[in-house]
């Protein structure tokens, strides 16, 4: 079944072209154009295009659609096109001629749209949600290490001293900022397109606000036209805000897989959590967060993808739009499972304790030191030229009893208020 069926059959191959990958994917919509068709059905009801008892009778129907989409039994065969044409089969096969009255006042464009709409906000509030969770352990790991020192280092050479304590909260502090991308996105996406039709309105009389208030929308894209062309842009909107995210889990993941080397020695991990060799007993492989790092770098292209099919389009529907679907639906899922695999990680971390104790590290404290010099009562630029000489004699002795007090520094990691930043969001 076809919903743009005019009675006569279409070429094989143009219908495989056509159709793509649209079935698997819309598994993962369905429930969201079974929800928008309810409140499509109740406004039908409203406006008297539909008799009370019609009403009821696609509510009921629907629910039960629902259900089974809830409990994995809903497919959409190669016979459909598609999620909205094996939904309305049913209908029709159910209620017959009330089954196909569902689709009076709106189009498949705007059938499409809403179902994103929907799904986006669901899928943008469970990244939230596990971004949070990750956020948590983060703040959590960072309070527990704080005293363990680290080095830090600019330009991949030792520089100066860091902690557990920072390096934990850094990468929580940074996950705020990407989270108010996440927040747009899904302002972005708060906003009912249903009734935009093909993208130029309806001749019916419908009542668009009585769909925004019954889906939960916070608000309604107005503009017929501007909702059909909000396709395209708002999985845009979520890619941005994911690719944030992705930067972030995949600049730890790089700095786990270095502090995981021998030549780091860093940090370590559970057997479980590493793979070994085929040929090298010894291996202890940091897989799981080498795939992090790629995964999220493949994420942090997806608004370049989604741009290169949107960009230059003309207003109105284009068939180009239908390929968005699929880049955005997989991204989610990669999205969500390195939140949940790094946050399953990182609970099992294990820290060294004594990695300062190595005297390759003692220039790391070579600034700490000069500092002394300075509020002591020597300039600057002498306490400086004065350090570099010893360093190059071989004389320099470090100062390890290091005090930093300013907020955000070692010594004073302002947990209390990243954590109160991160409660703006909730």
């Amino acid at each position: 079944m076809k919903l743009w069926d005019k009675g006569f059959s279409t070429d094989k191959k143009i219908d495989i072209f056509t159709v793509g990958n649209d079935r698997a994917l819309d598994l993962h919509l369905a429930k969201y154009d079974v929800i928008a068709s309810k409140a499509h059905a109740k406004m039908l009801g409203e406006i008297n295009l539909l008799t009370a008892a019609e009403t009821d009778a696609l509510i009921r129907e629907l629910n039960a659609i629902g259900e089974s989409i809830e409990n994995n039994t809903f497919t959409i065969e190669d016979s459909f096109e598609d999620m909205h044409s094996k939904i309305e089969y049913l209908l029709i096969e159910k209620l017959g001629d009330t089954g196909k009255k569902i689709h009076t006042a709106r189009s498949r464009n705007d059938q499409v749209l809403v179902a994103m709409h929907l799904y986006l906000k669901d899928e943008l509030n469970q990244i939230k949600a596990q971004t949070t969770e990750l956020f948590n352990l983060l703040i959590d790991l960072a309070e527990k290490h704080k005293a363990v020192l680290l080095p830090g280092y600019t330009h991949l050479q030792i520089a100066m001293p860091s902690s557990f304590g920072l390096w934990f909260s850094a990468y929580a502090e940074s996950l705020i900022d990407d989270l108010y991308f996440i927040e747009a996105a899904y302002k972005v996406a708060d906003q009912n397109p249903l009734g935009s039709a093909a993208g130029y309105g309806s001749s019916f009389p419908i009542n668009r606000t009585y769909t925004t208030e019954e889906m939960n929308f916070a608000s309604m894209k107005y503009n017929v036209v501007a909702a059909q062309m909000g396709r395209g842009k708002v999985e845009k909107a979520t890619a941005f805000g994911m690719a944030n995210i992705a930067a972030t889990l995949s600049k730890m993941a790089m700095d786990i897989c270095l502090y995981m080397s021998q030549n780091f020695n860093f940090v370590s991990f559970p057997d479980a959590l590493t793979t070994g060799s085929s040929i090298m007993p010894h291996k202890k492989n940091p897989d799981v967060f080498e795939l992090v790092r790629g995964k999220c770098n493949n994420l942090q292209a997806i608004p370049n993808q989604l741009t290169m099919v949107i960009n230059n389009l003309p207003s109105g529907y284009h068939r180009d739009l239908q390929l968005v679907k699929e880049i955005i639906v997989p991204a989610i899922q990669d999205m969500k499972a390195c939140l949940e695999i790094l946050t399953f990680s990182l609970k099992e971390i294990r820290i060294n304790e004594s990695i300062l104790e190595d005297p390759k590290y003692d220039y790391l404290f070579s600034v700490d030191t000069l500092n002394e010099l300075v509020l002591s009562g020597i300039p600057f630029r002498d306490a400086y030229k004065k350090m570099g000489q010893e360093i190059q004699e071989g004389t320099f002795s470090p100062k390890r009893d290091i005090k930093h007090t300013h907020e955000g520094s070692l010594g004073n990691l302002c947990l209390d208020q990243i954590k109160a930043k991160m409660d703006t969001i909730r």
